[in-house]
């Protein structure tokens, strides 16, 4: 999906009270998200950067692969097209943020445009600066879950052990099944499923036949909904491949892949890609099961990935977490944007 990002921000004495502003369009023109936020004391470029960050994050969310950014800033242009340098220290950490955004993009485009033509955002920014930002624009910083709304609660679930996973290969799309320990992992995961998710509305499955056979255990009398961005990393070349034989064939290209989320293994498919496609999995769960409960059946990276954006952790989580066969995490989120992670990769269930 094509966006384009318009960013703005401000300060009224530089620095001083300052607010950012972001709007977030469609190819035809249409307003798709708007950020806004007011940041105390700062100076005018802060605010620029924080605008930009926060059109990024709006983008990432809606699922987009390609975004032009259009600001009035012709610092913040320059800089993140690399073609003038950051000289203040205070905003290397700011542009280092906005990099690590747009790496989640196939590509990304940064153009200037006169301020006449970025009035949106900057209407945005003063109305953060003059404190009309509404109470759901606001970030959720609370030690209780927030309370607008009933949350979506997605019961996220691990496929049970395959071959593969007992032989620890790479296992990307090959479809391989169940083994029999992995359907009584599954058999036993259907009944934690059960205990926090009671009210089932639907389990959203990957198409591979190892979820499937792991979704059949939750029952028959829930629906199955298949969801293809729920499908496991494609591993390209290294698919079926142990770590040890894949760093004795592929020793350069597996550095590099474990160095950048933006690098795919040969002939396969790169950490952001699988990225993009969960969060589209996930902004569809959010708009047609909101207020319900659903069990969520797939694989290693994609889990890892939600998580990720759950707990609005860092690409480092990926090669940190470690998920179990059958392992269980529970993530609620409301209307309003609030997410609560309960618990990642329960495993009491599998115990004897």
């Amino acid at each position: 999906m094509r966006v384009s990002v318009e960013a703005d921000g401000g300060s009224r004495g530089n620095p001083g009270p300052a607010g950012y502003g972001a709007v977030v369009r469609d190819e035809a023109g249409a307003v798709l998200a708007e950020r806004r936020g007011a940041l105390g004391v700062t100076t005018n470029n802060v605010a620029e950067y924080s605008g930009l960050i926060a059109g990024l994050k709006a983008a990432g969310e809606l699922g987009a692969d390609e975004v032009e950014v259009r600001m009035d800033s012709k610092l913040v242009v320059e800089q993140m097209s690399g073609r003038w340098q950051i000289k203040h220290p205070g905003l290397r950490p700011l542009a280092e943020e906005a990099r690590a955004l747009a790496k989640d993009f196939n590509r990304i485009r940064y153009s200037w445009i006169p301020r006449e033509q970025n009035k949106h955002a900057d209407r945005l920014a003063n109305e953060a600066m003059d404190g009309k930002v509404a109470a759901a624009e606001e970030p959720v910083r609370s030690w209780s879950p927030p309370a607008t709304g009933s949350p979506l609660r997605m019961v996220v679930l691990r496929h049970g052990e395959t071959q593969y996973t007992a032989e620890k290969r790479y296992s990307g799309r090959g479809d391989v099944a169940l083994s029999a320990t992995g359907h009584e992992q599954a058999a036993r995961a259907a009944l934690r499923v059960r205990q926090v998710a009671p009210k089932l509305a639907a389990v959203v499955s990957s198409p591979l036949k190892r979820c499937l056979e792991t979704a059949a255990a939750l029952g028959g009398n829930v629906p199955l909904v298949v969801d293809d961005d729920l499908i496991e990393c494609d591993f390209g070349d290294w698919e079926g491949l142990t770590y040890s034989e894949v760093r004795e064939r592929y020793a350069a290209e597996q550095d590099r892949w474990l160095a950048s989320t933006a690098v795919a293994p040969p002939g396969g498919e790169s950490f952001q890609q699988v990225a993009m496609r969960v969060r589209r999995a996930v902004r569809r769960l959010q708009e047609s099961y909101a207020g319900q409960e659903i069990a969520v059946v797939s694989h290693v990276t994609p889990i890892k990935l939600l998580l990720r954006d759950a707990l609005g952790a860092s690409d480092s989580l990926l090669f940190r977490l470690y998920l179990d066969p059958a392992g269980v995490s529970v993530v609620d989120s409301w209307p309003d944007g609030g997410v609560a992670v309960r618990s990642v990769n329960e495993t009491a269930h599998l115990l004897p």
